[in-house]
């Protein structure tokens, strides 16, 4: 398995911009549930050290789950940069692959597949890649997500570019669940960036789900988080207000 990735990322990791998740960035999971469909809205809201590095922005997906094993969703997203007007950024095709049957080992895996088209054509497309990874302790849930991300057909070249994702739960009711999120941006793939200029936001987070007969439901997450971002090879200090809205039917 470290062959295949190591081998892949030597594949993907040519000249590409180098490109992080935004505010409304999320924590991808491994759980894959066979014809379940849902509307998915998510935004985000981060203040920065600078005005100039302020941004917001926002998603409305829809989601099938084609099978046991796949979940696939796209998404219309929409950004807004300091002092300027929410503008439609991107059409973005997320695929999911649960690869272990959920609970049969210590560690539920899963891969992600993302492309996404930006609406400035000069960005060209954008691929995210990478193992998602799933367990529960007690009555705690834990994520850890390794992806890397790059542009292809890009007029400005570049490099790949790497960022976690990690995610910890306490399921104290189905309605409410407590815990925390954290996202970091390391630099390019194969470079990492030195720490000062890496991006790592840590905040509290809370879940939980509303059941409305059959398979309808209402799930919600949100988060604050508190840390660095990495703009343009630098860490700039900021919070990020996100949120995460699903209807599920």
């Amino acid at each position: 398995m470290k062959k295949i990735l190591v081998a892949s990322s030597l594949v993907l990791g040519g000249l590409c911009a180098p490109v992080f998740a935004g505010p409304s960035e999320y924590v991808y999971s491994t759980t894959v549930e066979e014809g379940e469909r849902e509307i998915d809205f998510k935004f985000g809201s981060r203040n920065s050290k600078g005005e100039s590095n302020d941004a917001s922005a926002a998603s409305i997906g829809l989601g099938y789950g084609v099978n046991e094993h796949w979940f696939t969703e796209v998404y219309f997203k929409y950004a807004r940069g300091a002092g300027g007007p929410t503008t439609f950024d991107a059409v973005e095709w997320e695929n999911r692959f649960q690869l272990t049957e959920t609970g049969k080992y210590p560690v539920d895996i899963g891969f992600l597949v993302e492309i996404e088209r930006p609406q400035d054509r000069a960005e060209g497309y954008e691929l995210t890649w990478g193992p998602l990874f799933q367990t529960d302790i007690g009555k705690t849930t834990w994520n850890a997500n390794f992806l890397i991300q790059r542009y292809y057909h890009a007029e400005e070249p570049s490099r790949a570019t790497a960022y976690y994702q990690v995610q910890g739960k306490y399921r104290y009711r189905r309605e409410l669940e407590f815990g925390f999120q954290g996202f970091g941006d390391l630099g390019y793939w194969d470079s990492w960036y030195a720490t000062r200029d890496q991006g790592h936001r840590f905040g509290p987070a809370v879940f939980g789900k509303f059941p409305l007969g059959g398979r309808q439901a209402i799930k919600y997450n949100a988060a604050y988080l508190v840390g660095k971002n990495s703009i343009d090879g630098e860490g700039v200090r900021g919070n990020t207000l996100r949120m995460q809205l699903e209807y599920e039917f």
